[in-house]
């Protein structure tokens, strides 16, 4: 993966700053392999960019799930070289869907903090449109979905209308849950259904709570896979009949 040098502005210490992390960590992440080399600019000061900060709440959100960082750099491994911050993104906020973390309650201020720019009230609609946040301006407080922030910020520079961003969540949320439901039901038919018939007690369980643990990511994966497969697919004749 390469990071535009115009947009490797974050020096490592603004990098950990804007990702909760520590110096220590960027460090240990990189000689694992984990993060790509940062720009060297000039006076040979490395500079990090969006794709640092994306895989870095991947990462986050990985650890999260309960995997190790073996399994991670394995994961992280299976992953197109060429993923943009976005695509990175996409991947953690699906990732998310898994175990979703519960929305916090933060001042406006607090809010542009973490998204790293100033938001003005169409910002705040557009965020509130895609399901990142929702705003009580009497009270200066916005409830906001910690996994989508990132994602939501970087599409407020997309040229997309405010109704089309609601059609879009509607239809992608409509989506998901079928998917959901047919993976869900299969993995009851095909995975849980016969084991539990062979064994039913406290040990069953828990290897398909494990087993289930470990699938997740995978599933994950494919889905977004398969989704930008098809979404590549789609423009493409979008396009060719256009």
């Amino acid at each position: 993966m390469t990071t535009d040098t115009q947009e490797s502005t974050l020096t490592v210490d603004e990098l950990a700053a804007r990702a909760g992390v520590t110096v220590r960590t960027i460090r240990f992440y990189s000689t694992k392999g984990l993060l790509p080399p940062p720009v060297i600019g000039p006076r040979r000061v490395g500079r990090y960019g969006p794709e640092h900060l994306s895989r870095l709440a991947l990462i986050e959100e990985l650890q999260h799930q309960g995997m190790t960082l073996a399994a991670i750099e394995r994961y992280l491994e299976r992953l197109p070289p060429d993923l943009s911050a976005d695509d990175l993104a996409i991947h953690r906020a699906v990732v998310a869907s898994w175990a979703p973390d519960p929305a916090e309650e933060v001042a406006r201020a607090e809010l542009e903090r973490r998204a790293g720019r100033a938001l003005t009230d169409e910002d705040l609609d557009r965020l509130a449109a895609m399901g990142v946040v929702a705003y009580d301006a009497g009270a200066d407080r916005c409830r906001v979905d910690p996994g989508l922030l990132r994602l939501g910020v970087r599409l407020l520079d997309v040229p997309i209308p405010h109704e089309t961003i609601l059609a879009a969540r509607t239809a992608l949320l409509e989506h998901a849950r079928a998917a959901a439901h047919d993976l869900s039901r299969l993995f009851h038919d095909e995975v849980w259904g016969p084991s539990r018939e062979r064994d039913a007690g406290p040990a069953h369980m828990a290897a398909m709570k494990s087993l289930s643990a470990h699938m997740q990511p995978l599933v994950v994966q494919a889905l977004v896979t398969a989704f930008q497969r098809s979404l590549k697919e789609e423009l493409r004749k979008w396009l060719k009949e256009a």
